[in-house]
């Protein structure tokens, strides 16, 4: 099930996406469940499955030996803002900059992100197919990394600019797919299958 908490604007002011932060952090999300702003929206969606865990642990035992410096990859819930965009995102796995991370509020900076990995579920696909890809790619995450798990796919959007990730590659669970700078490593699909 997901939640959906509308805002008559499809594009938020600073001063309702504001409004936004202060209203998600200070509901009461249920117990399984995390919460989100995409464009004048707060999005409630349940936590991960169980099995999802281990594409999650996968990827980052594997990122760990290759993380730019100073950064830290993690999968704990963490709500990164890109007020410019005014979005809000809390992804399943993240590697971020230590020190900008290091603040006494709930919002971290989505600037100090590195690398984010989203795993899609039937209620969050279509966000984290389309608006997290955009929202990323123009906010300058070099890398996103989508796990389809509905398709058994990642796709590695690299290459941000305003207009949006420039390049895309796409496999199937299974290769070793490789991920550019500044990571320069590769990430093995193989235990992925189901």
């Amino acid at each position: 099930m997901t939640m959906v908490i509308e805002r008559p604007m499809a594009i938020p002011s600073p001063a309702l996406f504001e409004e936004l932060c202060q209203t998600l952090e200070e509901m009461e999300v249920p117990e399984g469940y995390r919460a989100e702003i995409t464009g004048g929206k707060i999005i409630m969606s349940p936590w991960s499955q169980g099995y999802y865990l281990d594409i999650m642990d996968s990827l980052a035992d594997q990122l760990r030996p290759h993380l730019p410096a100073g950064h830290r990859v993690s999968v704990a819930p963490c709500l990164y803002i890109f007020p410019e965009l005014s979005r809000a995102f809390g992804p399943d796995l993240h590697v971020a900059d230590a020190q900008a991370t290091r603040i006494r509020s709930p919002r971290l900076p989505g600037h100090a992100l590195s690398l984010v990995a989203e795993l899609t579920s039937a209620s969050t696909a279509d966000v984290d197919r389309y608006d997290k890809v955009e929202c990323y790619g123009v906010a300058g995450v070099p890398v996103y990394l989508l796990v389809d798990m509905q398709k058994g796919s990642l796709t590695v959007y690299t290459a941000p600019s305003a207009q949006g990730y420039q390049q895309q590659n796409t496999v199937l669970f299974g290769p070793t797919v490789a991920l550019p700078a500044p990571f320069d490593c590769a990430i093995d699909t193989a235990d992925w299958e189901k």
